[in-house]
């Protein structure tokens, strides 16, 4: 039987990479996303498309609840979803907040919860990937406080949920990535952009499939062994 792996904002440019990978590895996933067009476009064997909105937490427990159903259980989590609004400290608006954290946060957090339910009792080692950012750590990059805030929070949820399930061999890792080149990079500006991309040792941004090969890495046999650590993707930039 084919593994069975769940993969938020499944339709963006590093969850279209992340959904390629793991089927081309033999799991069958479900790809969890708001934007209905981009999950038709998906469309292949192997592939479910799940419209959700991960900011509803009613809309998370209805798609898992359907995932048990249809699937039986489920083995690996990938909480990808996430954005970043641009706003500037101290002018960024209660709302804002709230969306951003939403976005970022509380869903990998309502999804974990109902993941989680659906992974016990199944084979070998489940797996929960939690895509953070490089900009939870590097403050010398153009990152807002509250995109930085809501992947730091994610990777202490990564470390708790490690920790709290590692007799139940559920491995809960963050990927960290740096400049990587997804529709995100449509929100600032091409003079930000142009230096952010600078930095970077190799002199080019990082390409999604190269994450998700990481991510392939982390669900593979070979990554059963791996829990509550972030790894952090950069090229070699913030090494000091």
């Amino acid at each position: 039987m084919n593994r069975v792996a769940a993969v938020t904002g499944a339709a963006g440019g590093l969850g279209r990479a992340i959904t390629t990978r793991l089927l081309a590895d033999g799991l069958h996933v479900i790809g969890l996303d708001r934007d209905a067009a981009g999950l038709e476009g998906m469309a292949r064997e192997g592939f479910t498309a799940c419209l959700c909105d991960l900011t509803q937490p009613d809309d998370i427990a209805a798609a898992f609840r359907d995932i048990g159903a249809t699937q039986g259980g489920l083995d690996v989590l990938v909480n990808n979803a996430g954005t970043c609004l641009m706003s500037e400290f101290p002018d960024i608006s209660a709302a804002e907040l709230d969306q951003q954290m939403s976005v970022n946060f509380s869903s990998a957090f309502h999804c974990c919860q109902a993941a989680v339910k659906l992974m016990f009792g199944r084979d070998g080692v489940r797996k929960i990937v939690n895509i953070s950012s490089n900009g939870a750590y590097n403050f010398d990059v153009f990152d807002p406080p509250h995109y930085r805030a809501s992947k730091a929070a994610m990777d202490t949820l990564t470390k708790d949920l490690a920790r709290r399930y590692a007799r139940d061999k559920i491995a809960v890792n963050s990927i960290a990535p740096a400049m990587t080149e997804t529709p995100l990079f449509g929100v600032v500006s091409e003079e930000v952009l142009a230096a952010a991309i600078a930095q970077m040792p190799h002199g080019h941004a990082m390409q999604p499939a190269e994450v998700a090969a990481w991510v392939g890495f982390l669900v593979s046999p070979a990554g059963d062994i791996s829990s509550g650590n972030v790894i952090v993707l950069n090229q070699g930039r913030d090494v000091r």
